[in-house]
């Protein structure tokens, strides 16, 4: 009886815990403060979290990658796409067991409190808004940005998770074969552009993206009509699909799938010199774009790797 009645107890706290965050809106109240915790401060203040946290869920792809990397297998994560499936790229490395908790753009407030969470990582730009019903589920750290911050990213999230070490020798790493890669490569000397094609726009990446960190951490040059540029990416028209050019092209597609990329700028895209001579890629969208991350880094080396020589 006493089993069935513990066993009880948890489901009730974990259901209430759920309505409650359904109710509360903006005004939900902290997470139980954690006994004999750790104090990070993140985008949002500064939060307690276990000294070793054991149940994380994850809000982006950001998220999942770190965890991943250092060695952490999240309890819950959310998903970029609809029908609730983790980033390909991350095929074969995602160990089972990990729950959904909604899409990236909403999740799923009761689904997260269901799985009790010990620690929630996402981001300010995000998730903000959701921050004080997260925060009431469990503690919450929250970085700044995505994209070209996912170094600096890395770092928050291990100091939450309490890998620090494990971060500096996957930065490290990763630092040493960027390095390496560009001397190979001549990167001083070679421009790259990279392009995105996608339903209803074209899109080129600029230094601020987490692609264009990569690539700067390479040591490439970027073309002039991005080398500036303060967005992520800036949007093309199909007739303008020639400013894509540069000494190495690097093309992924999101929501198209064969030559689909490639015919709504036909004839102009083969008339790109990168594509006449056989300098222009077609390479992993979720790797590129979606990843952002130390693994998806990684995946990205290989790419110019293969394609440099």
């Amino acid at each position: 009886m006493t089993i069935l009645l513990r066993r009880f107890a948890v489901l009730l706290a974990v259901a209430s815990m759920a309505a409650t965050v359904a109710a509360c809106g903006g005004d939900a109240a902290p997470a139980a403060p954690v006994e004999g915790g750790r104090e990070v401060t993140h985008a949002m203040g500064s939060t307690t979290v276990p000294e070793q946290p054991s149940r994380v869920v994850v809000l982006d792809s950001q998220e999942l990658d770190a965890a991943l990397s250092l060695g952490v297998t999240p309890v819950g994560a959310t998903s970029a796409t609809a029908d609730g499936a983790l980033p390909s790229y991350l095929e074969g490395k995602v160990p089972d067991g990990i729950a959904p908790v909604g899409a990236m753009i909403t999740p799923d407030l009761e689904a997260i409190a269901a799985l009790a969470p010990d620690l929630i990582l996402s981001s300010k730009v995000r998730h903000e808004s959701l921050y004080p019903q997260l925060s009431a589920i469990a503690p919450t750290v929250f970085a700044e940005q995505t994209g070209a911050a996912w170094k600096d990213n890395l770092r928050l999230y291990a100091t939450a998770l309490n890998k620090e070490g494990e971060a500096t020798e996957l930065l490290d790493a990763y630092t040493a074969r960027a390095a390496a890669l560009g001397e190979r490569a001549g990167a001083a000397e070679r421009t790259v552009s990279v392009v995105r094609f996608m339903t209803d726009e074209i899109r080129l990446y600029g230094p601020r993206s987490f692609v264009g960190s990569v690539l700067a951490d390479a040591g490439f040059a970027r073309p002039d009509n991005v080398r500036d540029e303060q967005e992520i990416a800036v949007s093309i028209g199909p007739e303008q699909v020639g400013s894509a050019d540069a000494d190495v092209v690097y093309a992924t597609a999101y929501g198209l799938s064969g030559d689909e990329p490639f015919a709504q700028v036909a004839p102009l895209w083969a008339t790109l010199p990168a594509v006449r001579e056989g300098r222009a890629h077609t390479v992993d969208d979720d790797a590129w774009m979606l990843a952002i991350g130390p693994t998806g880094a990684g995946m990205i080396l290989d790419d110019l790797e293969r394609t440099l020589g």
